[in-house]
C-alpha cells in the first residue's frame, strides 16, 4: 500500500471537505466496470461523500454505491466496514449497510479517480424501508427504538480497535469548542453567531467539568434520524437499520447518545423533555455514569452548535451540495431547542429520568426566622393543587382565585398566607392548552396581614437590592426575595449581613416571593412545568422552613401504576401507556395532578360535565338524610321512575332500577326470555352489551373479546354487522341487512328454536356511532315478534338525548321495543341503570322469581336521577348536542378533504366516530396510527380513545354540555396532530 493508505483525517489540518463531485452517469460506470453492478444511479444525499442508489431495469434497489470523501483513507473505511459487520453479528435483529462481497469474499470496494482525487467506492447494502428524517413527529416508542438502536450499537464497539479509529473528525465532540471557534464566521447573521459562540463556551465549560471522567470508544457518532432505516413491516417509523458509518471513530462514549438525541429535537412538536424515553432505553443497555448523565445535555448542545456551524461552513464551500443547504433551517431548530432549558436544569432531568437523581435539597435550619414577630402558628397555608377544596365548582378558572383565597384567609385571622414550594397550582391552568401551563412552584409566595420586617436568617452577602427585590446568600444557597416595587431594601448590593439583620420592611397587605436555588445554579423562575420540575425543583429547596413552616415531604412512593397493578386486577385496564394521573373533572375538562387540563372527549358516562354542583348537592343533601334499599317505602324512587316512564312510548310504562348498563342488559335478556318462554337470542356481530353473563354472551366485539364468536353459548345466535360503511353490504346495499336477519329468525323458528329475544343497539355504538340502515329495525323486530320473541333495545350509551336530534337512539328508526335497557347517562358518573318494559312482560318475571337491587332505585341513586333529567332539561343539553354535534361533525367533514387517512365521519349529535384508513377502497384499518394518533392528542392536550373492532375509529361523546370553544380546540389540534404525524396530503 501507499504510505498514504495508513494515513486517517484531521479535520483541523484541511481547509474544506467538500463531497466528490461525481453524476450518476459516472456513478454507473465506476459500478459497472470496477464494482461488478450494473444499475442505474439515483443520487441520495450527503454531506460530505457522494452516496447513489442503484437500481435494476424494473427499479429494484440492488445496493447503495458510496463515494467516500477524499480526505477518508482506505484505513478509514476498512474500519467502518469492519465496525459493521461486527454490529452485524452481534446483533442480528438489526439490519446494517454492510459492505457487499465479491464470490471470492472481498469487499465490493476499488479506488476511482474524479475531478477531487482519488477516492474510494464501494457497494453496501440497500436497506429498504426509508429514514426517519422529516418533520414528522416522533412517538415515544420511535424514540425509544432510536435510544434502543443508540444502546446496542455502543455496547457492540465498546471494545471494537482499529488504526482506522484514530480521526481527528469534524463531528468528533471532544473537538465542538474548536470547531465552531474555526466555523463560526460562516454563519452570516451576527445574532446567531453570538448566539451560537456563547451556547458553546457555555456547554464546553460544563462538559469539561466531568470530561476526565467520561468513557472514550469506538463511535458510530451519527445514529441520526437521517442514518436510521424505518423496518419495512412497520405501520409507524420505527428503525430497525443503520446506514453510513462515515462518522466512526473513538470518542467519549456518551457522544454516541448525544447526537442522536440532537437529531430528535427538529421534529414537529418535539421539545427537550420528548427525548428522554431513548435516554431510559439507552440507559437499561448501557448504563450511564452520573457524569455522562451530567455531560449528555451539554454534548447536545454542541452537536447543536457544530451542526448550524458546520452547515453554513458546507453551504459555503460546497455551493452545489442541495443537501447541506436543505439542512441549514432544521439545524438552527436543533440549536434553538437544545438551548432552550439550562444546561442544569436538564442535567438534573435526565438523571432524574434513569434513576440517579441526588437527594433533594434542603434549606438549613435558621438562626432567625426570615420574618420577624411570624411564626407557623400565624400563618395559613394555601393549597392550590387539583386536590384542593378551593378548587372546587371551577374556581381555578378564574383570574383571581389565589388573591381571593388569600384574603378570606387574612380576613379570618390570620397573619399571613403561605403557598407550598414544588406543588402544582391549579389556578395557573387554562383550561384549553395545547403546551402543559408552568404550574409547579420553585418557592413559595406569602401574602401578609400586617406590616412585617423581613430579616436576614443567617449571615451572609447581598448579591442584589433594587426595588422590589433582593438576594442574598445564605449557607451554599442564594435566597432570592421579591416584594411591591414600592418597597426598597434597606441594604445595599455587596454588603456583608449578619444574622437577624434587616433587609427591608413590607407594610401590612405586600406579598412576597421566596426562592432558595444552588449558588451554582440558574435563576428559577416562579412555575415551571411539570414535564421540567423535577429538573428544577432538583437546584432549587423549600424555603418553607425560613418562616418556620415545615419543609414539603420528599418522601419517595410506590409508582401509582405499580401499586394499581399490585392489587387491581390488570383486566381492568386503564387508558395510555403512561397515563396522566387524574384528580379532578370539571364540566368537559379533566385535570391532572401537575396541573394540566385535558379537554375530555370519551366521558358518555357524564353527559351533565364533571362535578356538576346540581349532582353533588343532591347527592349530599339525600346522604344527610337516608339512604337505604328500593324496599322501604319513600317518594324519590316513585318520582324518579315516573320520570323515567313518562320519556317512552306506550306501553313501556314499568321500570327496574339497577347499577349498571351490564345489568340491565342482563335483566333485559331475562325479561325478553322470560316473557317469551324461547331461550335462544339473536344478537348482532361486532357489539357489546356488557361483562354479566348473559350480557356477555350476546356481546361478540372482538376488542372486547377475540374469541367471541368461538365462545358464544349455544343459545346465542348472531347476525351480520349492519355496518354500511365497512360491512359485507355497503352504501345502498346496506338495505340486504334486514332481510338476511329476518331470514335467520326464520330459519331458526323453522328449526323449532325460535328466538325469544333480538338484542341490539340502537345507533351502533361499537362501530363509532354507525347509523343502522334505515328501516333495519322496523324489520327485524316484526320478524322477532312474529316468532312470539321480544325487541330488546341497548340504550345504554345513545340514549338520553346524546343523539342530538332523538332522545332516545330507536326514535331514529320509527320503532317502539319492548324492553328498552339504560345507563350511563342515568346517573352523572353514579351507578345508575334501568330497564323499562310494560307491565304485562315485567309481571311474567315473577315466574322467574324475584327481583332486587341493592342500591339500584335506592334514595340516592334515586334523587340523582332526577337532578340529571331536570338538568338535561334545564341546560337544554339535547340541544346543545345538536348544535355543538353539528358543528364537530361539519368541521370534522373538512378535515377529510385534508388528509386520506379519514375514512368516515359517523354519528349524529355528540355521539361521533372518525374512522381512519389506509385505503378508501379496501378500507384497510389504520388500526397502529389511530393509536399513534391518541397519544399525541393526549400530548396536545386531548384525551380521545380508539373503538371498534379494529380499534381504526376515535369515539367522540363527551360531556353533553362541551361549548363551541371546546368543540374547536378538539378539531384545531386534531388537525395539527395529522399534520405532525404526516398525513396531511
Amino acid at each position: 500500500m501507499p504510505h498514504d493508505e495508513y494515513r486517517t483525517i484531521d479535520f483541523f489540518a484541511q481547509d474544506a471537505l467538500p463531497a466528490p463531485r461525481v453524476t450518476p452517469a459516472q456513478a454507473e460506470r465506476v459500478a459497472s466496470r470496477r464494482l461488478g453492478i450494473t444499475a442505474r444511479a439515483e443520487v441520495l444525499g450527503s454531506q460530505q461523500d457522494a452516496n447513489f442508489l442503484l437500481r435494476a431495469d424494473d427499479r429494484t434497489p440492488l445496493a447503495v454505491l458510496k463515494i467516500a470523501n477524499p480526505a477518508f483513507s482506505p484505513m478509514e473505511v476498512e474500519a467502518q466496514d469492519t465496525a459493521a459487520d461486527l454490529i452485524a453479528t452481534v446483533h442480528p435483529e438489526l439490519r446494517i449497510a454492510t459492505v457487499l462481497r465479491r464470490p471470492d469474499g472481498s469487499p465490493r470496494c476499488a479506488r476511482v479517480d474524479t475531478e477531487g482525487g482519488p477516492v474510494i467506492a464501494r457497494l453496501l447494502r440497500h436497506l429498504p424501508g426509508g429514514p426517519l428524517s422529516g418533520p414528522r413527529h416522533l412517538s415515544p416508542g420511535t424514540v425509544a427504538a432510536m435510544g434502543t438502536i443508540a444502546g446496542k450499537v455502543s455496547a457492540a464497539l465498546r471494545d471494537f480497535r482499529h488504526p482506522g479509529l484514530d480521526r481527528v473528525l469534524q463531528w468528533d465532540l471532544r473537538y465542538a469548542d474548536r470547531v465552531v471557534a474555526r466555523l463560526a464566521e460562516h454563519i452570516p447573521e451576527p445574532d446567531r453567531r453570538t448566539t451560537i459562540r456563547t451556547a458553546t463556551a457555555d456547554a464546553w465549560a460544563q462538559a469539561q467539568k466531568v470530561a476526565a471522567l467520561l468513557p472514550c470508544q469506538a463511535v458510530h457518532l451519527d445514529l441520526t434520524d437521517d442514518n436510521l432505516i424505518c423496518s419495512p413491516g412497520s405501520r409507524l417509523p420505527m428503525p430497525d437499520g443503520v446506514i453510513d458509518f462515515g462518522d466512526l471513530t473513538t470518542s467519549w462514549a456518551v457522544g454516541e447518545l448525544a447526537v442522536s438525541l440532537s437529531s430528535m429535537l427538529h421534529h414537529d412538536g418535539v421539545e427537550p423533555h420528548h427525548v428522554l424515553p431513548a435516554v431510559r432505553a439507552f440507559h437499561s443497555l448501557r448504563p450511564l455514569s452520573t457524569q455522562e448523565a451530567e455531560a449528555l445535555w451539554p454534548l447536545v448542545v454542541l452537536r447543536a452548535a457544530g451542526l448550524v456551524a458546520g452547515g453554513r461552513h458546507q453551504a459555503a464551500v460546497d455551493a452545489d451540495n442541495a443537501y447541506a443547504e436543505a439542512a441549514l433551517d432544521r439545524e438552527w431548530r436543533i440549536f434553538e431547542r437544545a438551548t432552550r432549558l439550562p444546561l442544569p436544569v436538564m442535567a438534573e432531568l435526565i438523571k432524574d429520568a434513569i434513576g440517579l437523581a441526588a437527594a433533594p435539597a434542603r434549606a438549613d435550619s435558621p438562626a432567625r426566622l426570615l420574618l420577624r414577630g411570624l411564626t407557623a402558628d400565624d400563618i395559613s397555608v394555601l393549597d392550590l393543587s387539583t386536590d384542593a377544596g378551593a378548587m372546587d365548582h371551577g374556581a381555578w378558572l378564574e383570574a383571581d382565585t389565589e388573591d381571593r383565597l388569600a384574603a378570606s384567609a387574612l380576613a379570618d385571622g390570620a397573619a399571613a398566607v403561605a403557598t407550598r414550594y414544588a406543588r402544582a397550582r391549579l389556578t395557573r391552568t387554562p383550561a384549553l392548552s395545547a403546551v402543559s401551563p408552568a404550574t409547579v412552584a420553585t418557592g413559595i409566595d406569602l401574602w401578609l396581614g400586617r406590616a412585617t420586617v423581613v430579616q436576614a436568617p443567617g449571615s451572609g452577602e447581598v448579591l442584589a437590592a433594587a426595588p422590589g427585590r433582593a438576594v442574598i446568600t445564605y449557607g451554599p444557597q442564594v435566597l432570592t426575595l421579591s416584594f411591591p416595587h414600592t418597597v426598597h431594601p434597606v441594604v445595599s448590593a455587596g454588603a456583608t449581613v449578619r444574622e437577624g439583620e434587616d433587609l427591608a420592611r413590607l407594610p401590612s397587605g405586600a406579598s412576597v416571593r421566596l426562592v432558595l436555588r444552588k449558588a451554582d445554579g440558574p435563576a428559577a423562575p416562579p412555575l415551571v412545568r411539570p414535564e421540567y420540575a423535577a429538573g428544577w425543583l432538583a437546584l432549587t429547596a423549600d424555603p418553607s422552613p425560613l418562616i418556620g413552616l415545615p419543609a414539603v415531604d420528599h418522601e419517595e412512593h410506590a409508582d401509582l401504576l405499580d401499586r394499581r397493578d399490585a392489587v387491581f386486577a390488570t383486566v381492568q385496564e386503564h387508558y395510555y401507556a403512561n397515563p396522566p394521573h387524574i384528580e379532578r373533572g370539571w364540566r368537559h375538562h379533566l385535570l391532572s395532578t401537575g396541573g394540566r387540563s385535558y379537554l375530555d372527549i370519551v366521558n358518555n358516562v357524564t353527559p351533565l360535565g364533571h362535578a356538576h354542583p346540581r349532582v353533588e348537592q343532591a347527592v349530599s343533601r339525600q346522604l344527610r338524610r337516608l339512604n337505604t334499599n328500593s324496599r322501604f317505602h319513600y317518594a324519590s324512587v316513585v318520582e324518579f321512575t315516573e320520570r323515567l316512564a313518562a320519556l317512552l312510548p306506550e306501553p313501556l310504562d314499568t321500570v327496574f332500577l339497577v347499577n349498571s348498563g351490564s345489568e340491565a342488559a342482563d335483566l333485559g335478556l331475562r325479561l325478553a326470555i322470560g316473557a317469551s318462554g324461547q331461550h335462544d337470542v339473536v344478537a348482532l356481530r361486532e357489539a357489546y352489551h356488557g361483562w354479566t353473563y348473559a350480557s356477555d354472551a350476546v356481546s361478540t366485539s372482538f376488542q372486547d373479546n377475540p374469541n367471541a364468536l368461538a365462545t358464544r353459548p349455544s343459545w346465542v345466535h348472531t347476525v351480520d354487522s349492519p355496518n354500511s360503511y365497512r360491512g359485507r353490504h355497503r352504501g345502498a346495499d346496506s338495505v340486504r341487512y334486514g332481510p338476511e336477519a329476518v331470514a335467520v329468525m326464520d330459519s331458526l323458528a323453522a328449526s323449532g328454536r325460535p328466538a325469544g329475544a333480538f338484542v341490539s343497539e340502537a345507533f351502533y355504538g361499537n362501530a363509532g356511532g354507525v347509523a343502522l340502515p334505515d328501516g333495519y329495525l322496523a324489520e327485524v323486530y316484526a320478524a322477532v315478534r312474529r316468532h312470539g320473541g321480544l325487541a330488546v333495545a341497548d340504550e345504554v350509551q345513545v340514549g338520553y338525548g346524546r343523539l342530538g336530534h332523538w332522545f332516545w337512539g330507536f326514535e331514529q328508526q320509527r320503532v317502539v321495543p319492548d324492553v328498552v335497557c339504560v345507563a350511563k347517562a342515568m346517573g352523572n358518573g353514579h351507578p345508575l341503570g334501568a330497564v323499562i318494559t310494560s307491565k304485562a312482560v315485567a309481571d311474567q318475571y315473577r315466574d322467574q322469581g324475584y327481583f332486587f337491587s341493592s342500591t339500584g332505585g335506592s334514595p340516592v341513586s334515586s334523587v340523582v336521577g332526577l337532578t340529571v333529567l331536570d338538568t338535561l332539561r334545564n341546560e337544554d343539553l339535547q340541544g346543545n348536542a345538536v348544535r355543538i354535534g353539528c358543528r364537530l361533525k361539519s368541521r370534522l367533514q373538512a378535515l377529510a378533504d385534508h388528509y386520506d387517512i379519514i375514512g368516515a365521519v359517523h354519528g349524529s349529535g355528540l355521539y361521533l366516530g372518525l374512522e381512519l384508513v389506509r385505503d378508501h377502497a379496501t378500507l384497510e384499518p389504520a388500526t397502529e396510527e389511530t393509536a399513534e394518533l391518541c397519544d399525541r392528542m393526549l400530548d396536545l392536550g386531548v384525551v380521545v380513545q380508539p373503538t371498534g373492532d379494529h380499534l381504526n375509529i376515535l369515539k367522540i361523546k363527551p360531556p353533553m354540555c362541551i361549548d363551541a370553544a371546546a368543540a374547536d380546540f378538539f378539531t384545531d389540534i386534531l388537525d395539527r396532530a395529522l399534520t405532525q404525524l404526516g398525513h396531511r396530503r
